[in-house]
């Protein structure tokens, strides 16, 4: 409905990547500060490697944060003061995932979280400052693209399983464990595909998503085999990658 505002996109653009980098800054300084990546297979961390000081992570975070809240109130300023508040919520949510006095990553919250802020929010947000208007399809667009988010958090904890439950780090994964870890990733994937049905009754071309199948394979036939590890720092990218075709190509779908 209407055409783009390209400035507007762009700062919604700015605004999610900014959080994003923020967010894993932040995740870094204060999983550092605990401990918790004392024993890591995942990729290096800063502040627990020794790379850089703590207040050197924690001022990258806040830098992050900065831009994003800089890009958010053009966007406020533009179609709606209280996308200021919403975008308040999301820097919080960033920084509590693993900081504070109980972080909810620490809980098992992680993935509603993700969901919720990398999905819903971030999909219905970005239409909303088009449109200055929430709409259905927005909000229905939001749910496999946030299931796809989840599925990158949920890989990435798998691996950390073992790390985790020592730190004492009671991710969703570790509560549940490693078989049923592997079957919610699966399952937040095929979800996620199945969704493009619903979307389509509405929007047809939306359909177009579904040539990203063959992406969603290889990872979940990793997880399924039951690698482990480093091996998972492989599916992480290929997650990465099949949410990135995935979101791109149902934009397109629903453009048309």
């Amino acid at each position: 409905e209407g055409g783009v505002v390209w400035w507007r996109a762009a700062a919604a653009l700015v605004v999610s990547v900014a959080i994003q980098v923020g967010t894993n800054y932040a995740n870094d300084y204060s999983d550092g500060k605990r401990g918790t990546d004392a024993v890591r297979v995942g990729p290096v961390r800063l502040v627990a490697s020794g790379l850089a000081t703590p207040k050197a992570v924690k001022g990258a975070a806040l830098a992050a944060f900065g831009v994003a809240s800089l890009a958010g109130l053009a966007l406020a300023a533009a179609a709606g003061w209280w996308l200021a508040a919403i975008g308040a919520a999301c820097l919080v949510a960033g920084w509590l995932y693993t900081g504070g006095p109980k972080p909810y990553g620490y809980a098992g919250f992680g993935e509603l979280f993700v969901f919720v802020f990398f999905g819903l929010v971030a999909t219905a947000g970005s239409a909303y400052v088009h449109l200055v208007r929430v709409t259905g399809l927005a909000l229905l667009a939001g749910v496999p693209v946030g299931l796809l988010a989840v599925a990158l958090l949920v890989v990435n904890n798998l691996r950390d399983i073992p790390g985790d439950a020592v730190a004492g780090k009671k991710t969703l994964a570790v509560r549940i464990g490693a078989p049923r870890t592997r079957a919610l990733y699966v399952t937040t994937i095929g979800v996620a595909f199945g969704c493009v049905a619903a979307i389509a009754v509405s929007r047809p071309w939306a359909l177009v998503a579904l040539v990203a199948a063959p992406l969603a394979l290889a990872p979940a036939r990793r997880v399924l085999s039951g690698e482990s590890g480093r091996g998972l720092v492989q599916v992480l990218v290929a997650t990465g990658r099949l949410q990135l075709v995935f979101g791109l190509v149902l934009a397109v779908g629903i453009a048309r």
